[in-house]
């Protein structure tokens, strides 16, 4: 399992509480690289395999001249004209921080996974409540909140949707299964293509070979090197993987084995800006 990243958070996490529309919404050169997009099914657009990426979730700065391919949190803006841009979405857990937790404690409390003594469950790593995607009502409900996240992808121009913490069931204390985690991703992904948006599988190994029920399009992965995981992103994804590396060593074994391949990018496990301490950026 990825080693724990900083997701959006600070100003970002605060900005996302009212964005779900009219209900309450929760809180190289690259001369020699591929086009940035292609046309599939769903008649929405891909990203090229190997296109030059970067993982912005932490707050957005100006791409790199040879980045085609970004990710961002869903209250920043996408990348611009000419970039492709991944809107990043926390769908299976509340954000961190009090305001988030309050604000489904007060609109939604029922769609907040809680255990058999009526406790919440955490994301101990980044203090974040799972969400209840156990049974169809309850997904139905949530798709009122996170359904009106990515209709916002979409009317701010972004190209994809990576929902986040597909996972989430892994840390459910097995409240939630497998199952329930495709089913909700099922439904994310219909919505988004329904907007016009394609949606990106985010880690997850074990669901790969339900791909045809969730019906992703591509994968966004974290340390698939680490874990030996990127040739079966690929080969399920045709080599539409972008994965994120928060280690030189796993870096720099990615793009001598598959960096011709997939898109590969080093980042710092703040996923910082330019001019922050600790920023680190590299592709292969």
């Amino acid at each position: 399992m990825p080693v724990p990243v900083r997701r959006a958070t600070g100003a970002l996490a605060l900005a996302a509480l009212p964005l779900a529309g009219c209900a309450p919404a929760g809180p190289s050169t690259g001369a020699d690289r591929p086009s940035p997009t292609a046309t599939v099914r769903h008649d929405v657009r891909l990203p090229a395999a190997n296109a030059v990426f970067d993982y912005q979730i932490g707050g957005p700065y100006r791409p790199a001249d040879d980045v085609t391919v970004v990710s961002r949190d869903r209250t920043a803006p996408p990348a611009g004209a000419g970039r492709y841009t991944v809107c990043y979405v926390n769908a299976f857990q509340a954000q961190p921080g009090a305001d988030a937790r309050r604000w489904w404690q007060r609109h939604h409390p029922d769609l907040l996974l809680r255990d058999r003594d009526g406790a919440l469950v955490v994301d101990e790593d980044w203090d974040e409540p799972l969400l209840d995607v156990s049974t169809p009502a309850k997904r139905a409900a949530l798709m009122d909140v996170v359904g009106l996240w990515i209709d916002g992808c979409a009317k701010a121009g972004f190209d994809a949707v990576e929902p986040d913490n597909l996972d989430s069931y892994e840390r459910s204390d097995d409240l939630l299964t497998k199952d329930d985690a495709r089913a909700f991703a099922a439904l994310l992904t219909r919505r988004a293509h329904d907007r016009g948006l394609a949606a990106a599988q985010k880690n997850t190994s074990d669901l790969l070979p339900e791909r045809r029920r969730t019906g992703f399009d591509f994968a966004v992965t974290e340390e698939c090197a680490r874990y030996r995981e990127c040739t079966d992103y690929a080969e399920v994804y045709d080599d539409r993987v972008f994965d994120v590396e928060y280690r030189r060593a796993d870096f720099d074994t990615t793009c001598r084995t598959v960096g011709d391949r997939l898109s590969v990018t080093l980042r710092d496990r703040d996923v910082s800006r330019p001019g922050e301490d600790g920023y680190v950026r590299r592709a292969c």
